[in-house]
């Protein structure tokens, strides 16, 4: 099923706004047009029935008498045209030219005499083509404002060569009917330009708070939230939703509070079991020396439970200050550091312990930057290094080897600071690599599983990470580092 958006819909409702305006401004023209046509065919029977008008009173005249004076055409035209309002006209002669006229309904100041002189020359040719064809014919001229119409017919009468003719103006775009015309088309310009700028408005409006809403909600958040807090945008519908996604974010937030309060109980009864555990056992060998010493009352086997004490207790004390350096947070003291004279530095600490287990160290840090060095804590990393390089010299066997390398490499235009410790030994054990750097962690059983912990949080300190390298050939743990800081 096709998804439309809100914005899509209120765009066709728009176009389809616009066509409906074109498509009854487009109505009312052609019901203005027809209106316009109307006027101008009942303005034309109106002149038409003048000029009859003209005929059957000069016909009367001419019945009566015989003969008519040329001092009575024009009663004669007067008398005709005085019921028809707009309406002037006139008896022509072929030979003489006007010979009567009358306006009787003119609306000037005074009774109009004069034959219009800008029509004269239609006036003429018109009763010249009646008089030649025998019967009336019109003229019909338009203008921008109105419509000329002028008819002539021949006269029949004791006088040849005499016409009469009688003319009016059908006004189209003037009157009240033009009037309205243009205040309803102005309405409806004004409602349809109107109801776009609304709609348009409406429509900014609408994209912008949706832009910032989807602009709120995907911008990166360090607290790790997952709703951010939105605020309100002014728009009621909007802040419903705004409200509403607010809510389920404080209901979230307050689910993963418990469910963190929850893993965190979880995480300190793991804890306090392994620490139990760990410091129950030098416990329980001191307690069996010291009983057993005490029982024999041999000064050389009581010395031998003597050393044997201390040197659980050395056991304990090296647990309890891994759990410091794992629980304990310091804050990163960071500067530009050399990697290669690091790197010589923490292999130079561990040299005796290679010679002793007859594992050769090799360091490979080239290709590094002279000039532009990674901004790190010198400290916690040559901590890192130092359990990495531990961790890899225990589990190698003699005649082996551990690399130690630092290169540095651009993942999504970004420069990283990737040091590597590897070693020929057998590889991990399958039962602790999917918890290998959770404390306790371990495969030894002289160890404490704090060493690949502490090496992990220093990783998160600096926004880094430490993981087992899956592709590599021998055993190998990547510390990935940004070269700066963000």
């Amino acid at each position: 099923m096709t998804a439309y958006s809100l914005r899509a819909r209120l765009l066709a409702l728009w176009i389809l706004l616009l066509a409906s305006a074109i498509a009854t401004a487009y109505l009312m023209f052609g019901v203005y047009a027809q209106s316009t046509g109307v006027q101008v065919a009942r303005a034309d029977i109106t002149v038409g029935r003048a000029c009859r008008e003209i005929i059957d009173r000069y016909a009367a005249r001419v019945g009566l008498r015989g003969d008519i004076a040329e001092s009575d055409l024009a009663g004669v035209v007067e008398a005709a045209l005085a019921g028809t309002p707009g309406i002037e006209g006139g008896i022509w002669s072929a030979q003489d030219g006007s010979i009567a006229y009358a306006y009787p309904t003119y609306e000037g100041s005074g009774p109009k005499t004069d034959l219009p002189v800008a029509e004269r020359d239609t006036i003429a040719t018109l009763n010249a083509q009646a008089l030649r064809v025998g019967h009336a014919v019109s003229l019909n001229r338009p203008s921008r404002t109105q419509v000329l119409l002028l008819q002539a017919c021949p006269l029949r009468g004791p006088e040849p060569g005499l016409t009469a003719w009688a003319m009016g103006r059908a006004h189209v775009n003037d009157g009240p009917t033009y009037t309205r015309f243009l205040a309803g088309l102005g309405f409806l310009t004004a409602t349809v330009l109107g109801s776009a700028a609304f709609l348009g408005w409406f429509l900014y409006g609408f994209s912008d708070r949706i832009a910032r809403l989807e602009a709120a909600l995907s911008a990166p958040r360090p607290d790790g939230e997952d709703l951010p807090r939105l605020d309100h945008t002014g728009e009621r519908e909007f802040d419903r939703l705004v409200e509403a996604l607010n809510a389920a974010g404080g209901r979230l937030r307050d689910a993963r509070g418990r469910v963190v309060a929850a893993e965190r109980l979880a995480a300190v009864g793991r804890l306090a079991a392994s620490i139990a555990h760990e410091i129950r056992n030098p416990i329980a060998a001191m307690r069996l020396k010291a009983e057993n010493a005490l029982v024999s009352g041999d000064p050389d086997r009581a010395t031998a439970a003597l050393r044997t004490v201390l040197g659980q207790i050395a056991r304990v004390d090296t647990l309890l200050r891994d759990l410091l350096n794992l629980t304990q947070a310091r804050p990163l003291n960071r500067a530009p550091t050399a990697v290669a004279p690091l790197l010589v530095e923490c292999a130079g600490l561990h040299e005796d312990l290679a010679s002793a287990r007859a594992v050769r160290i090799v360091i490979a840090a080239t290709g590094l930057p002279e000039g532009d060095h990674p901004h790190i804590d010198r400290a916690q990393i040559a901590r890192a290094l130092d359990n990495l390089l531990l961790n890899a010299l225990q589990n190698t066997p003699p005649g082996g080897r551990v690399d130690l390398g630092a290169e540095r490499a651009a993942v999504d235009g970004a420069l990283r600071l990737r040091l590597r410790v590897s070693d020929t030994g057998p590889g991990i054990d399958p039962t602790i690599r999917d918890n290998l750097f959770e404390p306790f962690a371990t495969g030894r059983a002289d160890g404490t599983g704090l060493g690949l912990a502490i090496v992990r949080e220093i990783a998160l300190a600096h926004r880094g990470e430490v993981r087992l390298d899956e592709n590599a050939s021998e055993t190998t743990f990547l510390l990935d580092l940004p070269w700066q800081p963000s």
